[in-house]
């Protein structure tokens, strides 16, 4: 039950995430709640690849590439679900950030939500 409210509350987030940032759309809540496994599993299948191959230049630049890696996948889940649009490089940096921060504040919750 746990999870299904943090899914729930993670495509609000996205909802919210998308009229707070110009370049970002949505169409709606099944396309948010869609769009939020397929940044689940970009980020678990390939976000740990990416980031091995990108260690040299995280360490050249004290892990600021990582909200470049964010973005990028981010931008690439978009690409994945009709009805997610992010429109550039500015927007995903953003919307990464805020889904980021957002999710860090669901999880962080999620421990006070009852079973």
């Amino acid at each position: 039950m746990r999870a299904i409210i943090k899914w729930i509350l993670f495509a609000l987030a996205l909802i919210l995430i998308a009229k707070i940032v110009p370049g970002i759309q949505i169409t709606g809540f099944k396309t948010a709640l869609f769009a939020v496994i397929i940044i689940g599993l970009v980020n678990m299948l390939i976000k740990p690849i990416i980031s091995l191959l990108a260690l040299p230049i995280n360490l050249l630049t004290l892990g600021l590439f990582t909200l470049v890696i964010n973005a990028g996948l981010f931008a690439l889940s978009a690409y994945f679900v009709h009805g997610f649009h992010v429109g550039g490089f500015v927007p995903a940096l953003l919307g990464s950030i805020l889904f980021s921060i957002l999710s860090m504040i669901i999880n962080a919750s999620g421990k006070l939500i009852p079973v």
